[in-house]
């Protein structure tokens, strides 16, 4: 597919990064020369600079060949012009992302197709609504839903209590039986491992585990922890991912919420009457410890600076808050975050960009999930009549390395797949495969 991303910020360039190593041709337009000259330097497209918007620009860069227009700057009349346009000339698709949720709204004046858009994309929505999950699954690093919620992906750090260690999993499979989980993926450090039935797990392991949700409390108990009932929740941060996480939890529990800038926190005051809001700078040790972030259950960094959240997210970790969230949105920083201490971490780069992908696959898969830290994919592959997969019992079906078939949804029942297994057409099934596979797997699902 001939893509064109319009802007090359932070959520452009990741976009941009993903979607060429998943084979598509890219080509990137941004106003900016610094960004222009980062994206020449670091990937393999086409990069030019000019507007989105601009006519002249978009016929420049062969916009009658594009198959889907992708608008991800930070302005959201642009990104709307842009995929306007875009449908104009003639482009099949057109993804716009953007912040003002008044254009998402149902009585909204304009329709998406009179605005020329197929999918809205809200990194800010996208973000504060996996926080809130992991706030209401307080035992989970990661938390991933699959096939309408029929499935569940719980990302857990085990301690040295866990009932799960030191035995070859393909034991704890037999073991454990009763429980429809399977552990797809393990990060070692900075490994990532796709186990196989030979792998034990050790202390300190962050595992993946895909299950039933009904048996969520049962897999959390297998791992030696335990849910925090979370009522006194501090959120650092007054932008939108802070408003949007205080407003969905705010009439569940207690929330303060701290802002740097005094005519901010005034204005979130009058819009968020059940949250107090503290006008003050979220590194003050002082202030934190004034305000009382030892006494709560859980603390949420999401300013819009890295090292921010960082230093305060170790701060409450430190101070033994129960549940630390973290937003990091230098993907380059991911890797290195369960080292200094962090679990719970989240990048609205890489959210975003798993929303991009999976309307470009929506053909061939029904979602897909990038794990922060993590250099595997999750992906929900639907099984087409007549794919090689449903030609034979899994045992006779050689997957490509580096994957894992953690679980199949036939119909309303949840199969944790054994060697025995047939895939039948119409099944939805999740694979973990690190990326450069995941074409090979494709073709095995028949997509």
């Amino acid at each position: 597919m001939h893509i064109l991303v319009i802007g090359a910020g932070a959520i452009g360039f990741q976009l941009s990064k993903q979607l060429s190593q998943d084979g598509h041709d890219i080509t990137q337009i941004d106003t900016d020369p610094s960004r222009v000259k980062r994206v020449s330097e670091q990937l393999d497209i086409i990069v030019a600079e000019g507007n989105g918007t601009s006519l002249q620009d978009l016929r420049g860069l062969g916009i009658e060949k594009v198959d889907l227009v992708a608008a991800m700057t930070t302005n959201d009349e642009v990104n709307l012009l842009a995929c306007r346009m875009a449908k104009k000339l003639g482009v099949q698709s057109a993804i716009a992302r953007i912040r003002n949720p008044e254009f998402t709204a149902p009585d909204f004046i304009f329709s998406p197709q009179e605005l020329g858009v197929d999918q809205f994309i809200h990194p800010e929505k996208e973000t504060a609504d996996a926080i809130v999950r992991l706030i209401r699954q307080s035992s989970a690093t990661d938390l991933v839903e699959f096939a309408e919620g029929k499935l569940v992906l719980l990302g857990m750090r085990l301690n040295h209590q866990s009932s799960l260690l030191h035995a070859p999993l393909a034991e704890l499979g037999r073991q454990f039986a009763d429980i429809p989980m399977r552990i797809v993926a393990i990060q070692r450090k900075q490994q990532t491992l796709i186990p196989s039935g030979r792998t034990t797990l050790l202390p300190e392991d962050r595992i993946f585990v895909i299950s039933d949700p009904d048996f969520i409390p049962s897999v959390v108990s297998l791992t030696g922890l335990a849910d925090h009932r979370i009522e006194d929740i501090t959120i650092l941060g007054g932008g939108l991912i802070g408003q949007f996480i205080a407003q969905e939890l705010a009439s569940q529990t207690r929330i303060k919420l701290i802002e740097s800038q005094a005519e901010k926190s005034r204005q979130i005051a009058d819009q968020l009457a059940n949250v107090l809001v503290i006008q003050g700078d979220g590194t003050d040790y002082d202030l934190l410890a004034v305000e009382g972030l030892a006494d709560m259950d859980a603390f949420i960094a999401v300013t819009g600076n890295d090292e921010v959240n960082i230093i305060s997210t170790l701060v409450a970790k430190h101070l033994e808050v129960p549940r630390a969230i973290a937003l990091v949105n230098n993907v380059d920083y991911m890797p290195i975050t369960p080292a200094i201490g962090l679990d719970s971490v989240l990048s609205k780069q890489l959210l975003t960009v798993n929303a991009v992908q999976r309307y470009v696959r929506h053909q061939r898969i029904a979602s897909i999930a990038s794990l922060p830290g993590l250099d595997v994919e999750a992906v929900e592959y639907i099984a087409h009549g007549g794919s090689k997969i449903t030609q034979k019992p899994l045992i006779s079906i050689r997957l490509p390395k580096d994957s894992i078939i953690g679980a199949v949804v036939h119909g309303d029942s949840v199969i944790i797949p054994r060697g025995d297994t047939r895939i039948q057409s119409g099944d939805k099934a999740v694979v973990f495969a690190r990326h450069y596979v995941h074409e090979e797997v494709r073709k095995i699902f028949g997509g």
